[in-house]
């Protein structure tokens, strides 16, 4: 099983690459190669980007092993959420994790179950020790590489909302992921006046009690 997935995102990098280098070649109809592209690697997906609140001060205070716990924990307690709601983890990289999931109501719906787990784990922990989590969400058509990464507009916006604007506890989505939101129930939507490129407008979303 390894050996084959390994061998499908190898396949979808090497595809990628060649038809890049036929791209960059005098004359070449790059039209054609990017509907090619899009036609091979385009999907929908709703993205969402984490990040964890205050994290590189705590790293600088307390030391590379507190950094590393505190991935771990992150981890070990995000992941089976991300998974119980049928999303795709493809990536983690420090404090982040890029994860892709084919319906915004699943997305939406763990993003407050990782508050709820994650707000629990804090209750006894000491200030350093806990974690606090920030989400940018994302939604539409995008390149999919394998299981390895996501390229798009709504990606670039999604990690820009994520990891660079949220602040701890903060949901912040693209207008496409609340076009598709609005009709769930037990959700606002608060406009922000920041918006990142990629998208025509960005919201936060506060979880009615």
């Amino acid at each position: 099983m390894a050996y084959r997935r390994v061998i499908a995102v190898g396949a979808s990098e090497d595809r990628l690459e060649r038809l890049i280098d036929e791209r960059l070649k005098p004359g070449a109809d790059k039209e054609l190669i990017d509907k090619r592209i899009w036609d091979l690697f385009g999907e929908e997906w709703c993205v969402m980007f984490t990040d964890l609140s205050g994290f590189s001060r705590g790293v600088a205070k307390f030391g590379i092993i507190h950094f590393l716990q505190t991935i771990y924990e992150s981890e070990r307690l995000l992941v089976p959420v991300i998974e119980d709601h049928d999303g795709i983890l493809l990536k983690s990289e420090g404090d982040s994790l890029l994860v892709i999931f084919r319906n915004v109501d699943k997305a939406i719906q763990s993003t407050r179950k990782m508050q709820q787990v994650l707000k629990e784990y804090n209750m006894d922990k000491p200030a350093e020790e806990t974690i606090l989590l920030c989400v940018g969400l994302g939604y539409g058509r995008m390149l999919r590489i394998g299981d390895q990464d996501v390229f798009g507009s709504e990606v670039n916006a999604a990690s820009k909302l994520g990891e660079d604007m949220a602040e701890a506890w903060e949901v912040l989505i693209t207008k496409a992921v609340k076009e598709r939101a609005e009709k769930l129930e037990g959700l606002k939507f608060e406009p922000l006046d920041e918006i990142p490129p990629g998208t025509d407008a960005a919201y936060r979303v506060i979880f009615h009690k």
